[in-house]
């Protein structure tokens, strides 16, 4: 059993910043710093039986109208980050900072307002929309919450919203409950609900894994699109690298909790840096003949247990490149092997990568 808990225990070593944490960036949409979630865990409901540490240490800013993509294997906190956010988990140690605003010291009042300002485009979008609600009943709740009273105005919105996502004619859809229309209709409603608050920041988590191959990269043109039209800064929660060429600007790579690279799109796509990223690239499928006469390596073993992470670097146990003594005993710092290319690897201090040659 586990619940959200705002205290931890002492974190020792682990609580020193990763990165560029202890800067204050100015001028940024959304900021956050040295952020940890941990969640408690209970025996029998009484006794505290330690923490899953979900996000651990995490650091990075995001611009206005910027788009970036965090990605990651299954239970890296990829999601638990998104949902910290969102404002949904609660913070254990460090800050969320949305236009110089700490969600932590946030009002009631101001919550709703925050909320209006970020739009959820969730990764099931028939588990995400009511049955029981027409589709211009679902469009129109988020108004009508947000104290949108004029009816006119919310249809004229609803109507408005829907053009952008290209559910026309809207006359034909509003009427419609979700199951009369198509996984990728459904997820255009998903889409057009975030919009429809017109809000500054859209979280995607997942948006295109639960549809048909198809129409997955018109969804992500569709997103990017309105993107760029509303100049929206977008977050692409991913574990598939090879739908991030579509869409984002940077690429976040996350693993166990904690980032390990940040760079531009291609040049992390072309010149990895860290060995987890080389593995990921590895085992994304490409549509090419050619792989069926090529064996690709990828890391055995499975990613660490949450609870009680390995110390140092939390890759070394999987990791070929391993260096003895350093990669199991001390946690890697942010290094920067190339301008605006940043890794958490030990293999690019010059010191201590000499007992990796």
């Amino acid at each position: 059993m586990t619940s959200k808990t705002k205290s931890a225990p002492s974190k020792g070593k682990s609580t020193a910043a990763r990165g560029n944490g202890a800067k204050e960036q100015k001028n940024k949409l959304l900021s956050i710093r040295d952020l940890r979630v941990w969640f408690e865990l209970r025996r029998f409901g009484f006794g505290r039986a330690g923490y899953v540490r979900a996000v651990d240490g995490v650091n990075l800013d995001l611009d206005y109208g910027e788009a970036i993509a965090i990605v990651g294997e299954s239970g890296c906190g990829k999601s638990s980050l998104m949902k910290t956010i969102l404002g949904i988990n609660d913070i254990t140690e460090g800050s969320v900072t949305f236009e110089g605003r700490s969600l932590e010291s946030m009002s009631k009042e101001d919550m709703a307002w925050y909320r209006s300002q970020v739009g959820y485009v969730q990764q099931d979008p028939f588990g995400a929309l009511p049955p029981f609600m027409t589709v211009e009943r679902i469009l129109e709740e988020p108004l009508i919450i947000h104290g949108i009273k004029d009816k006119e105005e919310r249809l004229r919105r609803i109507k408005k919203v829907m053009e952008e996502v290209k559910l026309t004619p809207q006359d034909e859809f509003l009427p419609k409950f979700p199951h009369m229309i198509s996984g990728g209709q459904q997820q255009r409603i998903v889409i057009a609900r975030a919009m429809i608050l017109e809000p500054k920041l859209i979280v995607a988590d997942e948006p295109v894994s639960m549809l048909d191959a198809s129409v997955r990269v018109e969804i992500l043109r569709l997103l990017r699109g309105l993107q760029e039209s509303h100049n929206l800064a977008v977050i692409y929660i991913t574990h598939d690298l090879s739908t991030v060429r579509y869409f984002s600007e940077r690429i976040l790579v996350m693993y166990a909790g904690q980032l390990i690279e940040k760079a531009e799109v291609d040049n992390l796509l072309k010149k990895p840096k860290h060995p987890y990223t080389e593995a990921l690239l590895a085992a994304t499928s490409d549509p090419d003949g050619a792989n069926a006469l090529h064996f690709k390596e990828v890391p055995p073993g499975e990613p660490p247990s949450l609870v009680n992470p390995p110390t140092g670097c939390r890759f070394h146990p999987r990791c070929p490149k391993f260096i003895d003594g350093v990669c199991d005993k001390l946690d890697p710092p942010e290094f920067e092997p190339e301008k605006g290319h940043f890794t958490y690897c030990w293999l690019y201090d010059p010191e201590h990568a000499k007992k990796s040659a």
